[in-house]
């Protein structure tokens, strides 16, 4: 009798080949082809331990001053209790735990003053390496919260409490830029890095405890106003064994000094290269650089802010010298740029009315504006005397001296009701003032009064440019005043002063609900 050794085995047959074995530990039969290391399932979960090599006890790093966490090695980052951030910090901490596969992680109450933080960890893994038997776990970690100070609030006790400095600088009488800069700011959000921000003699200062912040807030002054930039730096220290040095660095930031509304004497040679401008004009607005607008034939021109400081001019007079003028009779030409319509226009001083019968004829832009009788501010050039090389090479000009004019007009004046409530107003950054030394109590007391006075005059100033100025007050944020929300909220209308019709007023769709920005006053 013969067998075929390549006749294909029945199914039955290989049935019978697999091998049973008991389970080492209860006995129990299983497969010995599949076992994981001779025991069954039951007792490969109580017996593996797959969170072996998982630390049970560690320690967190927390800043009383700041109540931030210490990220090794040395980063500090904020996280309230059992939040997202915390949970992951402390995941962060644990050696061993990037082996297996995290199924689930929360928090187990504790004594706030206990100074423990438990964290339950369900994890899952293999039995073995190979096997198909997964195991999951779950265990509690602790974790011990020490106190250290994080080296920022180290600085707060020392001198040293910034790293780097924005000194930005304007020299004008008034600041009536740092305030619309101011709105810029809080619109962007560009001061959400600063340490501490202090108001200084014709400026602001900003301090940062990193250079990249203060380079950050100088790109953005540079992206919204003509200025120039000059960097310096102070070595405070230096370790003689590793060589390591700490700086501390300060950009100086110089606006230039001509504001909305000036009167300018540019250079000949620079008028005629910005497209043969008459080089007696006015400044209409200032953006990332100077557009200037001459009244007598609308022409505009653009004056960038590398072509401003490699030929700098200075204005000839600013708003503090506006005169109110009364218009007499006045007829358009006909000709338009713009919102800027051409007229002429017959003028007397205010002052003089009732005095002299002295009038003025000039040509202005504010044509689509005025009527006769309407109160006009503008620059009086007769018989002013202006300390300015520019202006004296103007009147000396063959092309351009006879056509200065007696008066220049500017802007409309609207008559205003003393202690006239806004339905609107705008939010101010918390400054420090800078603090002089002063001779006697008195003298600080008159000159506190009159810093006081001259920053009332110079807000409500701005103040009146917004409600004018349409495309100024586009690019900042005005927020509705208490009085307007609890009328608007109730179903109220807005009560209009009789006294006050033809003054701009700002519409409410114009104006925003959110007060509750941080580091903000409201005025």
């Amino acid at each position: 009798m013969s067998m075929d050794l390549d006749a294909p085995v029945p199914f039955a047959a290989q049935e019978q080949i697999n091998a049973t074995i008991l389970c080492c530990n209860c006995g129990a039969p299983i497969d010995g082809t599949t076992s994981a290391g001779a025991l069954c399932q039951d007792c490969v979960r109580t017996t593996v331990d797959i969170s072996e090599g998982i630390q049970r006890e560690a320690g967190l790093h927390t800043c009383k001053d700041c109540e931030r966490w210490l990220l090794p090695p040395t980063s500090w980052v904020s996280a309230a209790l059992e939040s997202k951030e915390l949970l992951a910090l402390c995941l962060r901490k644990l050696r061993g735990l990037s082996k297996v596969r995290i199924i689930d992680a929360s928090f187990i109450w504790t004594e706030p003053h206990s100074k423990r933080i438990k964290v339950k960890i369900t994890i899952q893994q293999e039995a073995f390496q190979g096997s198909s038997t997964i195991i999951q776990q779950g265990f509690v970690v602790e974790y011990v919260v020490s106190s250290l100070q994080c080296p920022d609030c180290q600085k707060s006790f020392t001198p040293n409490t910034w790293r780097a400095a924005v000194q930005v600088r304007q020299k004008v009488p008034h600041k009536r830029t740092f305030l619309y800069l101011e709105q810029l700011i809080l619109r962007h959000r560009a001061h959400q890095d600063t340490v501490n921000i202090k108001e200084a003699k014709d400026g602001i200062d900003f301090y940062y405890s990193q250079r990249s912040h203060a380079e950050k807030m100088v790109e953005f002054l540079s992206s919204v106003a003509p200025v120039k930039v000059k960097k310096a730096s102070e070595l405070i220290s230096m370790d003689i064994h590793t060589s390591t040095k700490s700086y501390k660095f300060t950009y100086s930031v110089e606006l230039i000094p001509i504001c909305k509304d000036d009167l300018v004497a540019l250079p000949i040679k620079l008028a005629r290269s910005i497209g043969n401008i008459s080089p007696l004009a006015l400044c209409h607005r200032v953006g990332t650089a100077v557009n200037l607008l001459d009244p007598n034939t609308l022409q505009t021109a653009e004056v960038p802010t590398g072509t401003y400081w490699r030929s700098p001019f200075r204005n000839l007079a600013d708003v503090t010298q506006l005169v109110e003028f009364i218009v007499m009779d006045i007829e358009p030409v006909g000709r338009s740029n713009g919102r800027f319509h051409l007229a002429e226009a017959t003028v007397a001083r205010a002052s003089d009315l009732g005095s002299n019968d002295q009038t003025y004829f000039t040509r202005t832009h504010l044509g689509g504006v005025l009527h006769v009788g309407d109160s006009v501010m503008g620059y009086h050039l007769t018989g002013t005397n202006f300390n300015d090389s520019n202006f004296e090479a103007i009147e000396a000009s063959s092309q351009y001296g006879s056509t200065i004019p007696d008066v220049i007009l500017v802007k409309k004046h609207y008559t205003r009701k003393k202690n006239k409530t806004r339905n609107w107003r705008v939010k101010r950054m918390a400054l420090e003032h800078e603090e002089e030394a002063l001779h006697s109590a008195a003298a600080e007391n008159r000159k506190q009064e009159q810093e006081r006075e001259r920053l009332e005059a110079d807000f409500e100033m701005f103040l009146r440019d917004v409600e004018e100025d349409q495309e100024l007050r586009g690019t900042i944020e005005l927020y509705k005043a208490r009085k307007a929300r609890e009328q608007n909220a109730g179903g109220m209308e807005m009560d209009e002063d009789s006294d006050d019709d033809g003054v701009p007023k700002i519409n409410m769709d114009e104006l925003l609900d959110d007060f509750d920005e941080l580091n903000m006053n409201d005025e």
